[in-house]
């Protein structure tokens, strides 16, 4: 089973060692100011950047203990569990289904509007087979709430659900929406990829990145 989470990771700036040796060092809890969750973070980031998600792992853990109530630190830790179960037997990824859904759920729970961990908990529900809790159904609620809070990322989710699920004219139906709305080269691109590689149409994919690059 493979489990594919998308998760940004941005590009860090280095702090000085002896500021990164004093946080992996360990502080007590009550004096962990918002800098040393900065460095903390940083860190992690560092080895997520050179996909060394076992040893990024830690860091975040760190973080969401640390920050209990930050939405983002659960979204993330969940991302870097995916990444390892991505890249894990069959045995050990289902083991670590639930911790990874739990994360994405716990960070909703904090941040309502959390586009990030609506996004992971479609593609969650998408990759996991039926047998252990994968949902087209699941998938595409969490497409429609994202409608709501973001319409272009919406009918890009809409969109990918539907292509996942080989129905390419209602995904078509669905990035056309997302162009409409946004104009941007991500929906514009989605519609050339499906065209491409889904319904074997590369003329259609090359006229529409044509029609983009006249916009822009």
């Amino acid at each position: 089973m493979k489990i594919l989470i998308l998760v940004l990771f941005f590009p860090f700036a280095l702090y000085p060692q002896s500021q990164f040796t004093a946080v992996e060092n360990g502080r007590d809890k009550t004096n962990i100011s918002d800098s040393d969750l900065k460095s903390i973070e940083r860190i992690g980031e560092k080895y997520a950047l050179q996909n060394n998600w076992e040893a990024a792992l830690p860091y975040y853990e760190k973080l969401k203990n640390l920050s209990p109530n930050n939405a983002d630190y659960h979204y993330k830790y969940g991302g870097v569990l995916a990444m390892i179960a991505g890249k894990s037997n069959k045995f050990t990824a289902l083991s670590m289904c639930s911790d990874i859904r739990n994360s994405f759920e716990k960070a909703l729970r904090l941040d309502p509007k959390h586009i990030d961990a609506r996004w992971a908990l479609i593609e969650y529900y998408l990759q996991l087979p039926g047998i252990f809790g994968g949902s087209e159904v699941k998938a595409n609620s969490y497409a429609n709430e994202l409608l709501v809070l973001s319409p272009v990322d919406g009918y890009l989710a809409k969109g990918h659900v539907a292509e996942y699920i080989k129905k390419y004219q209602l995904a078509e139906k669905h990035y056309l929406k997302a162009i409409e709305i946004g104009q941007s080269q991500t929906t514009y691109q989605k519609l050339a990829n499906l065209y491409k590689n889904k319904m074997n149409q590369p003329e259609k994919a090359k006229a529409l990145l044509i029609e983009f690059d006249k916009k822009s």
